[in-house]
């Protein structure tokens, strides 16, 4: 393999032997991923497979019983969650987590100032800042935001909705990206839109997706990590997890339900 090659297969997000236990229940069991530099990887499960707690402990909400976690070789075991987003990991959530009163373009102002050191500052002030307001208008424009940046939030569709909460994550400029059901709740009518681009992220950024819509995931995902009662079940490509006759027993038979 060519040192190029091997650059670009090194694994930027790692955890090893990763446990949960809240008392007597394991919730994480014995879990090691890896998540290669510019990947395009997805993690599914049926219902209580334990997706949203292994997505908890890798961004710092909750402390591991066991096991260790790596961001580009250094262990991030211990911090907190701030201090992840701080070294480029970054989640979004199932359900939407923004400020009804801005606007998208006050909002991402307002992001990529603080990602810059200079969050200190009113947004009304931000407009003098020449490169913050330039990189909000390029997610404004990258996440077809463009024409809703000065309608309040709370007044945006949710499909855009769900679209700035994306554009806000890569605004803090994210190594790794972990996407939490990223069309979740968005109507038929909204989501072919997230989808083109969800599919169309930069390939500097490694992407973690946990979602439930087979449609998404099959048409996004280079690998797919299978997690059932905590553990891991299997891993491959696509098609080979789609060939799985376990992954179609425990999963993808019972009406593809995460």
């Amino acid at each position: 393999m060519s040192a190029t090659a091997a650059q670009d297969r090194r694994t930027v997000l790692r955890c090893d032997g990763l446990v949960k236990r809240f008392g007597g229940i394991t919730a994480t069991d014995h879990v090691t991923l890896a998540v290669e530099a510019g990947a395009r990887h997805a993690l599914i499960g049926p219902n209580g497979a334990g997706k949203t707690t292994l997505i908890n402990l890798l961004t710092g909400v909750l402390p591991p019983t066991e096991g260790r976690i790596e961001l580009e070789g250094t262990d991030i075991t211990t911090l907190a969650p701030h201090e992840r987003v701080g070294r480029g990991l970054v989640r979004t959530f199932q359900i939407n987590q923004l400020f009804a009163s801005m606007t998208p373009r006050e909002t991402l102002a307002l992001v990529v100032a603080q990602r810059r050191g200079r969050g200190a500052r009113w947004w009304r002030a931000l407009d003098r800042d020449a490169d913050v307001m330039q990189r909000a208008e390029q997610l404004l424009a990258q996440f077809h935001l463009a024409d809703s940046a000065d309608r309040r939030t709370e007044h945006l569709a949710y499909g855009k909705r769900r679209l700035l909460e994306i554009a806000i994550a890569l605004a803090c400029e994210p190594r790794v990206l972990l996407l939490d059901e990223p069309v979740a709740g968005v109507p038929p009518g909204e989501r072919e839109e997230l989808l083109h681009t969800v599919a169309n992220l930069p390939r500097d950024v490694s992407v973690l997706l946990i979602e439930h819509d087979m449609d998404l995931v099959f048409g996004f995902a280079e690998r797919i990590t299978v997690l059932v009662n905590g553990g891991v079940l299997t891993e491959g490509a696509p098609d080979a997890i789609a060939a799985d006759p376990r992954v179609r027993e425990v999963y993808l038979g019972h009406g593809a339900q995460a």
